[in-house]
């Protein structure tokens, strides 16, 4: 059995105990603003993002990281965690990385077969560093942590999209179809890009998430 993918299943598991799900960062203002108002604008939306902002941001961090995990290189890991958590272009996006990246390091310090402790929760971590911290102690190959990291990112997405639209389960699953046929590609690219040229360059999504903040009827935390 190759426990390397049971364990990547256990971290991309939407059941994974770090409130992944209260986020919908600046999609559910997309809804609000009429943007996003069917299963077409949704795979729009959430592809750009995925193509434009967690592909070419998130996941390069999180290749360098997971390098620099092998390397057990502390002092790049600090400099690419406060690189990215400087990257957020919201309050509500700097809050979100930090709040799950708090969750997944208890959770882990809990895990009594969890090897190698490295983050003690003293100093407040991302989300891709900490999630990169399991990756490599778990030995989840690159290539697969990183599409892994890309599924649930844009599984949440899709379930966000689901609530707010709102859209029906199987319009859901079409949607995770055509976003999960782009993951492959995206997460080679991801690795063969070094983290000086890491962008996140999404102007509509800046500006959903800084008027999320002050979004009058809301369900979702950004």
């Amino acid at each position: 059995m190759n426990l390397p993918l049971i364990r990547l299943l256990h971290l991309a598991s939407p059941t994974l105990p770090v409130g992944a799900y209260t986020y919908s960062q600046g999609l559910e203002w997309a809804v609000e603003s009429g943007t996003l108002r069917d299963e077409a604008s949704a795979l729009a939306w959430i592809g750009d993002c995925l193509a434009w902002g967690a592909a070419r941001g998130e996941a390069v961090y999180l290749a360098a990281m997971l390098a620099a995990w092998r390397d057990d290189d502390r002092t790049r890991l600090a400099r690419l965690d406060a690189d990215f958590v400087a990257s957020r272009e919201t309050a509500e996006l700097r809050a979100e990385t930090l709040q799950m990246g708090h969750s997944l390091v208890r959770l882990l310090n809990d895990l009594a077969d969890f090897p190698g402790h490295g983050l003690d929760g003293s100093a407040p971590v991302s989300f891709p560093l900490a999630w990169s911290h399991a990756a490599a102690r778990w030995a989840i190959p690159d290539p697969d942590a990183i599409a892994g990291y890309l599924w649930a990112w844009a599984e949440n997405q899709v379930l966000a999209a689901l609530k707010a639209v709102p859209l029906g389960q199987t319009a859901g699953q079409r949607l995770l179809l055509a976003l999960g046929e782009r993951l492959p590609d995206l997460a080679r690219r991801a690795i063969a890009t070094p983290p000086e040229q890491a962008c996140n360059f999404l102007p509509a999504l800046a500006i959903a998430s800084s008027r999320h903040e002050t979004q009058y009827t809301r369900i979702f935390r950004s």
